[in-house]
């Protein structure tokens, strides 16, 4: 049967587990092309080659395609512990679920949390930058300057609508955006191959000094951001058919996929310019010279559709993230964290009122900055995706350690790999990555720190407010599995 293929389950069907009359999302709807559609459109691989990569050229120059490399080697590592233990968990609650069975409740609120301030921060960011974008662009193909807050409200509605209107939807228009990504990055590599030979995969750039100097933390760090959508492949398992089978095999199809795409966009374009030369020309002109170097080698065409498809690319993203966090507000409502009308579902089986309140909050916020006279850039995407990535870093961290108690507690009898020694590892590497955040956490406000900074003192703050709602509402249930 076709991976697209989907089969209808009634709507509002009771989970086991859970309290009588309690609603699950449609299930047997998604095949593994299907999940790891809405986590790569979400990792928006073509703005982050064009936004992501020259910065870090400019830190490791022609150790970039390695750098990405090793990013996805760590996601690799934490999902060896992860995807074993998502055997026995097939909800929507994401990391949370498993700091729950790791960890207990009140952690889970806590990481529940983290998790919310995360993937909203990230969202608003990015919806921000997105508006940038879309307004350049546009006024350069028909010299209509209208602002940046018009082309926000605009597709935020658009990407609301497909939100709540079901995966059916989102999945057609995440088909055709993620297609026009791959083909023109392709179209970019073949013309770079043509033009100046097979020599541009070259080796000669992959040196200890260019991969571990002191561009790393900051490198490593702009990297692994762009594997944060990663979750998205376990927040739909309770959508999944089969999804013991299902869900790890698209976690490793993402992880691949995003991993090559980058290794091998990065390595054409660091030989294309010359590996003595990347780190000067992405320093020179970090918002340039993708598009240069497209016109360049195939010429104007190629460097206006790599414009038009980075602005897709965002509203793929979006549309990703929209989709995957309002099944985590679904699941939390679901729980009794969240109040209980999130965990409403409409007649095709999604969390539309999740959806909508998802838009409402990243309208609102974005709204008080913008109309404030806040910067859509310096200001807004820098705050909030800085601070989302450190929140990512943070769960990741406690979810690696809830893997370890869990195995440690339960007993399984299991490759000591798989339930001791990656998850271990795993943990130690994010606690490397936390600090390089907090050590480079400036870098990610684009070198200003100041009243930015203050942000941080959220993650353990809305931390610790969790735990307290998980002490005082002992009824919060994240146990529930989808079988």
């Amino acid at each position: 049967m076709n991976e697209f293929s989907q089969t209808s389950a009634p709507a509002g069907s009771q989970v086991a587990g859970s309290p009588a009359g309690t609603v699950r999302l449609r299930a047997n709807k998604l095949g593994v092309l299907a999940i790891a559609f809405f986590a790569i459109a979400a990792a928006a691989p073509m703005a982050a080659v064009v936004g992501a990569s020259p910065v870090i050229f400019s830190a490791s120059g022609p150790g970039t395609p390695v750098i990405y490399v090793i990013a996805a080697l760590l996601v690799a590592l934490f999902s060896v512990g992860y995807l074993r233990m998502s055997q026995h968990i097939t909800n929507a609650d994401g990391f949370v679920a498993y700091i729950s069975k790791g960890l207990g409740n009140k952690w889970a609120t806590g990481g529940a949390g983290i998790a919310i301030l995360t993937y909203l921060s990230l969202q608003i960011g990015l919806w921000s930058q997105f508006g940038v974008f879309a307004q350049q662009l546009m006024e350069s193909l028909t010299g209509v300057g209208l602002p940046v807050y018009f082309w926000i409200v605009a597709v935020l509605a658009l990407t609301t609508f497909l939100t709540m209107k079901g995966v059916d939807a989102s999945l057609k228009v995440l088909g055709v955006l993620i297609l026009g990504e791959t083909l023109v990055v392709a179209a970019l590599v073949t013309s770079l191959i043509v033009q100046k030979g097979l020599g541009i995969f070259t080796f000669a750039g992959f040196t200890g000094e260019n991969i571990f100097g002191p561009g790393l933390g900051i490198s490593l760090l702009f990297a692994f951001a762009c594997f944060t959508s990663f979750e998205a492949t376990v927040v739909f398992a309770e959508e999944a058919k089969n999804p013991r089978r299902t869900i790890p095999r698209a976690a490793y199809l993402v992880i691949a996929f995003i991993g090559l795409f980058y290794m091998v966009s990065t390595w054409a374009i660091s030989g294309a310019v010359g590996i003595d030369g990347i780190q000067a020309v992405a320093t020179e002109n970090p918002s340039g010279m993708i598009f240069e170097l497209a016109e360049a080698s195939a010429g104007a065409w190629l460097s206006v559709a790599m414009q038009v498809l980075v602005v897709t690319s965002f509203v793929a993203m979006l549309l990703g993230l929209s989709n995957m966090f309002s099944r985590y507000l679904f699941a939390l409502g679901r729980a009794g964290a969240l109040p209980a009308k999130l965990s409403s579902v409409s007649a095709t089986g999604a969390p539309s009122f999740a959806g909508l309140v998802n838009s409402l909050v990243v309208l609102g916020i974005i709204s008080v900055f913008l109309l404030a006279g806040a910067d859509p850039i310096a200001t807004v995407f820098a705050w909030f995706v800085a601070l989302g990535t450190a929140g990512f870093i943070s769960i990741l961290l406690l979810t690696s350690a809830a893997i370890l108690v869990y195995f440690a507690r339960s007993g399984t009898k299991d490759n000591p790999w798989v339930t001791v020694i990656a998850p271990a590892l795993s943990f130690l590497a994010f606690a490397v990555v936390g600090y390089l955040t907090l050590d480079n956490y400036d870098v990610l406000l684009g070198g200003e720190g100041g009243v930015a900074r203050w942000l941080l003192l959220g993650i353990p703050l809305i931390f610790v407010a969790g735990l307290v709602r998980g002490t005082h509402k002992p009824t919060i249930n994240y146990a529930a599995e989808i079988l």
